[in-house]
């Protein structure tokens, strides 16, 4: 037993000693604690700096997503009432366009309905000058024409000239009711003329044995002048109806005629000139086709025109050119013996120089009807199974088309080897 367990058991306790390795290695403990309280300290405040530049980077990110969302937002807005104010402006722009449409077509009512009121004005008061010009001019003319017929034997002569002047007047309304009915009036109107000119004869012959030449030029005139501007108002009446044109109407009318006729025949005479060119362009193309083929393909021409004169045509047509290539050369023009077996031979070497790798011999081909004569094998399974037994006659046989297609394309695969063994 320890002297240290003895004083313990004695009931006193034994003084402290000095130990040296003790207190280093509470010294080293102490400072392991330190430096490890250290370390979570740096370690709390690096964390918490982290978080706090995160935090700031964040609040960046978020303050820069807001700005842009904001930006986005104000865009936005800014289109819509861009489209919105052009949607306005262009309503209010139609708005305008139909108020001065609207404006333009009563402006344009209004003058058409002042015109159409001036037009009838100046009509009625050229109807009411024109019959009053006539009244006029009948009273003037009848005291002579009564002057004429008078006798005291026979005093109901005086009705004659009653009857001269009423009848032609009675012949213009029967030409003005022509003219409304839309019926000839012609033969009116010569009647009326035939009547005024009687009247006026009568007033001529009568004022100068009676009075003198004034009174008969005068009441001469005033027979013709009366019934003349009354049928001067009915044939411009006539006109209007009829829709015939003024003569200055006429006179343009004749000038863009004649205009429409110099350019048609410009027209006409540019395109036979394009004709006639594009005529002879052909031609001497066809010289210069039916030059190259005689020389480059001499008997199927001679056989080209031999047949072309047995099956009655002028001249080598296509039909009879593509028919003489195919009697000579057995095939159709572009082709020949020659051109087929060079475009196989070349189909070959392609074929062999695809097939092999550079510095090696051509591969074999895979047999194209292996996967589907035999039967595909089953996934490999975790378990090596056991391997079937075979049996003869377990797998059909091949077809015999099959192995002479087989044997063929063996065949065709060592000819391009040998090709291509030449060749290099």
């Amino acid at each position: 037993m320890s002297a240290t367990a003895i004083e313990k058991v004695n009931g006193y306790a034994p003084e402290p000693r000095f130990d040296p390795v003790a207190l280093a290695e509470a010294d080293a403990r102490r400072t392991e604690a330190d430096a490890k309280a250290e370390a979570l300290r740096i370690e709390a405040e690096g964390k918490a700096r982290a978080a706090e530049i995160l935090a700031v980077q964040e609040a960046e990110k978020q303050r820069l997503a807001n700005e842009r969302t904001a930006v986005r937002n104000r865009r936005e807005i800014a289109e819509q009432e861009a489209k919105i104010a052009e949607a306005d402006r262009k309503r209010d722009e139609a708005r305008r366009a139909i108020e001065a449409a609207r404006k333009a077509e009563a402006e344009a009512a209004e003058q058409a309905e002042l015109e159409h009121g001036k037009r009838e004005q100046s009509a009625k008061s050229w109807r009411a000058a024109a019959l009053g010009f006539a009244i006029v001019c009948a009273i003037v003319a009848l005291p002579v024409q009564m002057s004429a017929f008078w006798s005291p034997k026979a005093p109901w002569l005086l009705i004659a000239p009653l009857v001269l002047e009423g009848g032609a007047w009675v012949v213009l309304k029967g030409a003005a009711a022509a003219v409304d009915d839309h019926r000839p009036h012609w033969h009116y109107r010569l009647i009326a003329w035939l009547l005024a000119f009687i009247a006026s004869g009568i007033n001529l012959s009568h004022g100068l044995a009676a009075f003198d030449p004034a009174t008969a030029i005068g009441t001469a005139f005033a027979s013709l002048a009366g019934p003349g501007i009354w049928d001067l108002h009915e044939h411009g009446r006539i006109r209007l109806r009829d829709g015939k044109l003024t003569r200055r109407e006429r006179r343009a009318q004749r000038a863009a005629e004649r205009k429409a006729a110099a350019d048609r025949k410009a027209a006409e005479e540019r395109t036979k000139t394009e004709r006639e060119t594009k005529e002879k362009v052909a031609a001497e193309r066809a010289e210069q086709l039916a030059a190259a083929r005689a020389d480059e393909f001499p008997e199927v021409w001679d056989h080209a025109v031999r047949l072309a004169a047995a099956l009655g045509e002028t001249t080598v047509t296509e039909p009879v050119w593509r028919r003489a290539h195919l009697d000579v050369e057995g095939a159709e023009p572009g082709e020949s013996v020659d051109i087929i077996r060079g475009r196989n031979m070349a189909a070959r070497r392609i074929a062999a120089a695809r097939s092999e790798a550079p510095g090696s011999t051509p591969q074999k081909a895979t047999k194209a009807q292996r996967d589907a004569q035999v039967m595909p094998r089953p996934a490999k399974p975790r378990v090596k199974p056991v391997p079937p037994r075979r049996t003869k006659g377990d797998t059909p046989k091949f077809h015999p088309a099959a192995r002479s297609l087989a044997a063929d394309a063996k065949r065709a695969s060592i000819t391009a080897s040998i090709a291509t063994e030449e060749l290099s």
